[in-house]
């Protein structure tokens, strides 16, 4: 469930994004960010995770940027980054992406820090709980691969119904949600664990 919680500024973000416009919605993400990174290091027993980190500055850098006279507007301005509204997403999307390969390419994938919340101490070594974590931020990478390629496709095909990248979006998001439920248990399973 933490793993979900930590995405709360990107729905922020789509919602706002949406309902008033990007800008908006950039100043959401970081403050709902700011406020998750701020619990995390202030409650005992918890410790700021790569994720929240990497969201902070990003949606941090970004609403500042917009906010201190980056090529930006409200939608009902006009411009936005990137040339459009489609143009803010694939930043959002994209500097996700990266967040999830830098706790990869660290050797620290950004779901271990959810998961040693949840699993007893004397496993967090142990090379099978380490590979299961690799291969879910895996997964979640793609997830968001597939959405960076959405948003390019709509960003360069703006004929396409909007409904292709809430499609793409909502099956990427699921595959990963249901697979990082699925993957451990089946990873038990096939060792003969319980």
């Amino acid at each position: 469930m933490g793993i979900l919680l930590a995405f709360a500024p990107f729905i922020a973000f789509a919602v706002l994004d949406r309902l008033v416009g990007p800008v908006e919605g950039l100043i959401a993400g970081a403050l709902v960010s700011a406020t998750m990174l701020l619990r995390d290091w202030m409650s005992p027993g918890r410790t700021p995770k790569i994720l929240e980190i990497g969201t902070v500055l990003l949606f941090g850098g970004l609403a500042l940027y917009a906010v201190a006279g980056g090529p930006t507007q409200s939608v009902m301005g006009g411009a936005v980054m990137g040339g459009s509204v489609m143009g803010v997403r694939l930043l959002v999307d994209a500097g996700l992406l990266l967040i999830v390969l830098t706790s990869i390419a660290l050797r620290r994938p950004f779901t271990l820090q959810y998961a040693r919340e949840q699993v007893a101490h004397e496993f967090w070594d142990d090379p099978r709980f380490i590979h299961t974590n690799y291969v879910i931020t895996g997964v979640w990478a793609l997830a968001f691969l597939v959405l960076v390629i959405a948003d390019l496709i709509l960003l360069y095909r703006p004929d396409l119904p909007p409904r292709f990248g809430i499609v793409a979006t909502v099956l990427a998001l699921v595959g990963a949600i249901k697979f990082t439920s699925w993957y451990p248990e089946h990873r038990r399973s096939a060792a003969g664990t319980v």
